[in-house]
């Protein structure tokens, strides 16, 4: 694997890196209510002093279906597991939705999931001359005719797949995350801003920001239930993930790209691919990025690939305060995911739970009994709820766009690895100018020689004495 450069390293070329027009200070989301999508939420009122007031957050009804309108074609670009899912899931979104074409890499992949969607409830059939194959499937997917994409490769060619829809004028489903290395993020920043200037909606796979148990944990929260946010505390620690071992005759980029999630140049290493979920909420709830991180980190367990098996990272926020994260990915031990936020009144578990500080439970999120036909508190799936916002924006013109959001929480994440391969403190500013790009530089299959089987190694022996 390239190892993590210094993140003092300047960029030389702000044009490959995607820095042009970038505040990189700030970077944050306009509204951390801007992920609600289409659902919306109540802002700010004028008083008749004419002094801003706030008012109260509420949400309107979440849609379980999309409304009806003309067909909407999609392209699934990326046809392993997760991109199979987001296709059934684009489809149960709502009425006169349709997958008309697919581009990946390996046509055993295209072939599998051409078959489930098949054999799905939607009886999908995709065409052969609407089947790709190869590096440059995804700008055949494009140029296909669809109206939206679904881009579900391994992270490491969203910046430029989310480009090359943009730059054709498609709407856009991205899967978390939406890059690996901070040029590829600036790179996504850039495509999200060109997007809202073109009015497409873009909506990406951090699902927490529309489950309703959530969101409206979030809403509580945010009209002061638990006071002024202090403190988070978040965990993801579970199992390994699926391992794939090579195969003679592959070469370096096959087994690489068939074993992607152990790479930490194609998915970004676990607290990055995975993980993001969680730190997604927490910059959720706070509102702004830390200015630095204070990282650890290593390898126990695994088997294949460059990658850690645990993270834990301090960030620190301009006012002081500190949070905690942590995640572990090691099979046969306890497993937690949580994601808390502390108040001066209390704390919330964002998942549905919130306690006052001597710990008593003052509300949890009434999800309704088994059987129920009461629809007020139902949950949608989030994996659905996605593509319902998406769907509503474009045939409403309501345009969704949640790429800023996503962005951030992809920098904060690569700042907590950064620093865990490093061994050093990372800032904001130092991850903003940082020109760390990992990955090869021709995307083909042969040899990858630059990206050893080897995971970092921090800090320095000591000497025998």
């Amino acid at each position: 694997m390239e190892k993590e450069k210094d993140p003092m390293e300047k960029e030389k070329d702000p044009k490959k890196t995607g820095r042009e027009g970038i505040d990189r200070r700030s970077f944050i989301s306009l509204s951390s209510m801007a992920a609600l999508g289409t659902i919306g939420a109540a802002g700010l009122v004028s008083s008749c002093s004419g002094e801003a007031k706030k008012k109260e957050i509420e949400l309107p009804a979440f849609l379980t279906q999309a409304p009806d309108g003309k067909p909407i074609k999609a392209g699934l670009i990326g046809c392993g597991g997760r991109g199979t899912g987001a296709a059934v899931n684009f489809l149960d979104a709502g009425p006169n939705l349709q997958i008309t074409a697919l581009g990946d890499v390996f046509k055993d992949k295209l072939d599998q999931c051409r078959d489930q969607l098949r054999k799905s409830n939607h009886a999908v059939e995709i065409p052969d001359e609407n089947c790709f194959i190869g590096f440059d499937a995804y700008q055949k997917v494009i140029d296909s005719g669809v109206d939206v994409v679904l881009l579900c490769t391994p992270p490491a060619f969203r910046p430029y797949h989310i480009e090359a829809a943009v730059d054709a004028g498609k709407h856009i489903f991205m899967e978390k995350p939406v890059a690996v290395d901070p040029v590829g993020a600036r790179k996504v920043m850039i495509s999200v801003k060109r997007a809202q200037d073109k009015g497409l909606c873009m909506v990406s796979g951090t699902i927490r920001r529309v489950q309703k148990d959530f969101v409206e944990t979030w809403r509580r929260v945010a009209n002061g239930a638990i006071g002024e946010i202090v403190s988070a505390h978040i965990t993801r620690n579970g199992g390994g993930l699926w391992v794939v071992q090579r195969q003679p005759g592959w070469t370096d980029m096959e087994y690489m790209l068939r074993n992607w999630a152990n790479f930490c140049w194609l998915s970004g290493d676990h607290i990055v691919e995975q993980f993001i979920h969680e730190v997604d909420v927490m910059n959720w709830y706070i509102g702004k990025n830390p200015v630095k991180a204070m990282g650890w980190g290593g390898r126990q367990r695994r088997v294949t690939g460059d990658q850690y098996d645990f993270f834990s990272v301090e960030y620190v926020y301009d006012n002081g305060m500190h949070t905690h994260c942590a995640a572990r990915q090691i099979t046969g031990c306890s497993n937690l995911t949580e994601q808390f936020i502390v108040g001066t009144k209390g704390f919330a578990n964002a998942k549905g739970m919130i306690y006052n500080l001597k710990g008593e439970e003052i509300w949890k999120y009434p999800h309704p009994e088994e059987g129920s036909t009461d629809e007020t508190w139902k949950v949608t799936d989030p994996f659905v709820q996605e593509h319902i916002n998406l769907v509503t924006g474009i045939r409403t013109g309501n345009t969704v766009n949640d790429g800023e959001a996503q962005v951030n929480s992809t920098l904060i994440t690569i700042m907590g690895r950064m620093s865990a391969y490093t061994g050093k403190d990372v800032t904001w500013d130092e991850l903003m100018n940082s020109d760390l790009s990992l990955g090869p530089k021709v995307f083909e299959f042969g040899p990858v020689p630059d990206i050893p089987e080897t995971p970092p190694v921090i800090g320095v022996a000591p000497k025998l004495g």
